[in-house]
This record gives C-alpha cells, sequence and structure tokens, in this order.
C-alpha cells in the first residue's frame, strides 16, 4: 500500500481518481478546499482534509513521504480567470508551486499535472498535436501552460519526476452541469432531467473532442508508473475523434432550442499518439456508450 496524494481529489476528475486508487487498494490523501468539490464526492476510505493550497504551510506535512502526487487542483474556469486573473493566478499557478516545493521536499516520486488544451487557444490545424504552437487567449490557458513549465523546470532544476497530462473535454460521473469541464453535457441531461429544452448555440456545427473520465482516470495512473515519463513530458488526453454538437443532443434526445452564438472554437480534436507511445494509453469508452451510460441514471 502506498501512500497518494490526491489534489483536488473532492472535484470532478480527482473524485473519479481517488475511487480508483482506494479500489486498487492505496492510501489515499485528499487535499481540496471545497471550492468546486463537494464532500460527497469523496471515497469514505480516502483521508480528507478541507485545506487550500495557497497556504504551503497547511499542505507541506499531507505532501510529504507520499509515493505519488496527483495535482487536479484549479479554478478551471475561462470566464472567472477573465474578470479575476489575480485570484486565478493564486490558485492555478502559485497553489501548484507550492505543491511542487512541498513534493520536492517531502521526497515524493512522482507528480501528475492536470494541464489543459487551453493552452493552444485557437487552433485551425486540426488534430493538435503536442508540437501545436502555444497561444492562450485567456489567463487560464495560460496559467496552465506556466503549471506545464514548472513541472519541467522541477524535473530539470531539482530532479522531481513530474508528467502532465493536457486534458480536452472531459465528461462522466460527478460532472458538474455549473462547472467547466464538459459544461455542455453537463448541462444538457440536466436540461432534460427539468424537462426543458436542450439550449444549442450557433448553429450547434462546432465540434468537441469528448474523453470519458473513466479514460482520464487510466492516463492518470498510468502517467504514475510509466517508465518511459517522468522528466516534464505533456501528453494530449483526448478520445481522438470529436462530435458536434447537434450530434451531443440528438443522442441525449429530446426538443431542442438554438440560441445566439458565443465566442468558442469551432473545432477541437486531439492527437493522442504520444500518450499511446510513452504510455500504451489510448481511450476506450466510446462517445455513444458514455453518453448513454449517464441517461442511465
Amino acid at each position: 500500500m502506498k501512500k497518494i496524494v490526491v489534489v483536488g481529489g473532492a472535484g470532478f476528475i480527482g473524485s473519479n481518481l481517488v475511487e480508483a486508487l482506494v479500489e486498487k487498494g492505496e492510501d489515499v490523501y485528499v487535499i481540496d478546499n471545497l471550492f468546486g468539490g463537494k464532500r460527497e464526492n469523496v471515497h469514505p476510505k480516502a483521508s480528507f482534509y478541507e485545506i487550500d493550497i495557497c497556504n504551503y504551510s497547511d499542505i507541506e506535512e499531507i505532501i510529504a513521504g507520499a509515493d505519488t502526487v496527483y495535482h487536479l487542483a484549479a479554478l478551471p474556469r475561462v470566464q472567472f480567470s477573465i474578470e479575476y486573473p489575480i485570484g486565478a493566478n493564486e490558485v492555478n499557478v502559485s497553489g501548484l508551486l507550492n505543491v511542487l516545493v512541498a513534493a520536492n521536499k517531502g521526497g515524493v516520486r512522482r507528480v501528475v499535472y492536470s494541464a489543459s488544451s487551453a493552452a493552444y487557444g485557437d487552433v485551425e490545424k486540426l488534430p493538435v498535436g503536442e508540437n501545436t504552437p502555444i497561444n492562450p487567449v485567456s489567463p487560464y490557458g495560460l496559467q496552465k501552460y506556466i503549471g506545464e513549465m514548472y513541472c519541467k523546470m522541477f524535473s530539470d532544476v531539482y530532479g522531481l519526476s513530474t508528467v502532465s497530462l493536457r486534458y480536452f473535454n472531459v465528461y462522466g460521473k460527478n460532472q458538474d452541469p455549473e462547472g467547466a469541464y464538459a459544461l455542455v453535457i453537463a448541462k444538457f441531461l440536466k436540461q432534460k432531467q427539468d424537462g426543458e429544452p436542450i439550449t444549442i448555440t450557433g448553429d450547434g456545427e462546432q465540434t468537441r473532442d469528448f474523453v470519458h473520465v473513466r479514460d482520464v482516470v487510466r492516463a492518470n495512473m498510468m502517467a504514475a508508473e510509466g517508465e518511459n515519463v517522468g522528466h516534464g513530458e505533456v501528453m494530449n488526453i483526448g478520445s481522438g475523434t470529436n462530435c458536434s454538437i447537434n450530434r451531443l443532443a440528438e443522442l441525449i434526445g429530446g426538443e431542442i432550442q438554438h440560441i445566439e452564438a458565443r465566442l468558442e472554437p469551432k473545432n477541437t480534436l486531439a492527437d493522442v499518439r504520444l500518450a499511446k507511445e510513452l504510455l500504451g494509453w489510448e481511450p476506450k469508452v466510446s462517445f455513444e456508450d458514455g453518453i448513454a451510460e449517464l441517461l442511465k441514471k
């Protein structure tokens, strides 16, 4: 049994990861300030600490001696980062830095960092590979990219083993209809549940690379154990396919209402070959199966 720390373990992706780690038999410690996470999401067999990563002294002792630290804590709202860039930076950059310092000082074997495809910004050429130029269009995208660079620097300068995973549109159990990840899927499901029409922005032909949270959890666990990584590598974690918002609405079913278009990327699509090469990972949950599973609940 290894000591594992999941920072942001009460959130959508983090809580799914905690559940998988507990089921594997690991000794799991969860750090979360519950700003975006929910206490009820945390597996009862995990040790929970309601603390803020912006306070270094609060996290130092919990992280010390861990085998692996998974860093999923963030303020992942693009609009929030635009309105409150200082507050978002405090969590997304300074908070991560606190975790990296504590991990390095505490003898942690590896840190797996949840990065974001938001670092790419608006991309015309698809699919998006890791060598695509970085061009964030929001403070959030920039902050998550700075996090990647910090991880790489801690590997190069301090010898701390790190891996960064750039998520695309994650969806699945515990997703929040008010949250940033998979907002559109959670929102559509809630609208259907409430008997309201599904609201599609613009013509609905925009596409997204939706990746199931179970596949993301597997990617995290494989990144933690992978022998070919640990030096600050960055990998895309997506499905490698994309789906239009119209098709999503069709799968969920119900009345549809088109509303005014908003400023957003037209299409997203991840090239996931590097994750397959370095980790042996590839997505397994088809989008149709993942949506059907959510509709049963």
